[in-house]
Formats: structure tokens, C-alpha cells, sequence
């Protein structure tokens, strides 16, 4: 009954969390690593889902009256990126940190901390699912804008569990330490577009 909206949600929200990002690539790299990925997954999703919601019930409105509230998130945001970013090209560059980053095993309170960072100090998070998501379920009413919001969510938890779980596809490439030095250098360069990006936001 409520088929359509259910997927237009689900394609939107798809679309919308596909694109090469800080979080996707984070959970990329733990994914190869097999590190927790399962809270790590679980932590995304359940994020998006709680901004998802937010937007649907109508929070979106809010947050584009507070102008403020997104330029400090920005800013946070693009700090935290370029620091991550140095760090990338730190692992890539030091081969005794690449091999460290590969077989030592990462403190899972540091990763939680660092995937929530990367969830919520993102103002791309909540133009997407808060303020795009949100406008576009309020074309719905009733049921059609639950289902709506469903199909949403239920894009992330596929997307965030297939990547983190399909990554291990890819190990076999990554057998190489030349493959993570090249991971490396690709998080570090899409983490530092991402914090210039934000940055260069602030002055429009």
C-alpha cells in the first residue's frame, strides 16, 4: 500500500550516503582491518536513523533557522577531518605505522569516538538527513511519510553493514602494503577536500 514512498525513501537515502565520504571511508579501512565493525556499522545506522527521524518529525525547519549551530558544527567538523587526514598521510608515509595500523589492535572505545565524530561533527549529515530528507517526507502525510522515513533508514543499515562486511572482499588486494599506502593517501586527500569544502562553505 505504502510501496512507493517506502522506496522513494530508500533510494533517496541511498543516494544520498553512497557518495566517497569521511564516514564511509572510515568504516572502509575497519572493514579491511575487520575491527569492530559491527558496532561500528550498527553506530552509523542507528545515527542516521535517530537524523532521519529528526528530520521527518520536522526538526529540519529548526535547524535552518540556527544558522550558528551549523557554522560551529563546521568548523568542529573541519578540524577533526584535517587531523584524521594527517594521520592518514602519516601511515602512509612511515612504514612502521602502516604495519602497526595493520596489526595491532585498535582500542574499540577510540574507534566509537572517532565514528561518532566523523557521524555528527559532519554538517553534510545533517543537510542530507535532517534538512533534504525531512523537506522531501513533508510531500507525504500520515503513513506515506512513515514509510518514507523507513525506506530512509533502512538505505543506511544496508549500506553501512555492506560496506563494512564487503570490504573483506578486498582484503586479498590489500595483502600488499603498497594497497594500504595507497587507502591511506586517498582517506587523507578525500578528509582534507572534505574540511577545505567546509571551510570554503563558511564564506558563502
Amino acid at each position: 500500500m505504502h510501496l512507493l514512498p517506502l522506496l522513494s525513501g530508500f533510494f533517496l537515502g541511498g543516494s544520498l550516503i553512497v557518495a566517497i565520504g569521511a564516514q564511509n571511508a572510515f568504516i572502509l579501512r575497519q572493514g579491511l582491518l575487520n575491527r569492530h565493525v559491527f558496532i561500528l556499522c550498527l553506530i552509523c545506522s542507528l545515527s542516521d536513523a535517530v537524523l532521519i527521524a529528526a528530520g521527518v518529525a520536522g526538526l529540519g525547519t529548526l535547524v535552518a533557522q540556527s544558522p550558528w549551530l551549523v557554522r560551529i558544527v563546521t568548523v568542529g567538523g573541519a578540524i577533526f577531518l584535517f587531523a584524521y587526514a594527517a594521520l592518514a598521510f602519516r601511515r602512509a608515509i612511515r612504514p612502521d605505522v602502516l604495519k602497526a595500523a595493520k596489526s595491532g589492535e585498535a582500542d574499540l572505545g577510540a574507534a566509537i569516538a572517532a565514528c561518532l565524530a566523523f557521524t555528527f561533527l559532519n554538517p553534510h549529515v545533517y543537510l542530507d538527513t535532517v534538512l533534504l530528507v525531512g523537506s522531501v517526507s513533508a510531500t507525504y502525510e500520515g503513513a506515506e511519510r512513515l514509510a518514507f522515513g523507513i525506506g530512509a533508514v533502512t538505505a543506511s543499515f544496508v549500506w553501512f553493514f555492506g560496506l563494512g562486511y564487503g570490504a573483506r572482499l578486498l582484503q586479498p588486494l590489500f595483502a600488499r602494503p603498497s594497497a594500504w599506502r595507497v587507502l591511506d593517501v586517498a582517506i587523507g586527500i578525500v578528509m582534507a577536500a572534505i574540511a577545505i569544502s567546509l571551510l570554503l562553505s563558511l564564506g558563502g
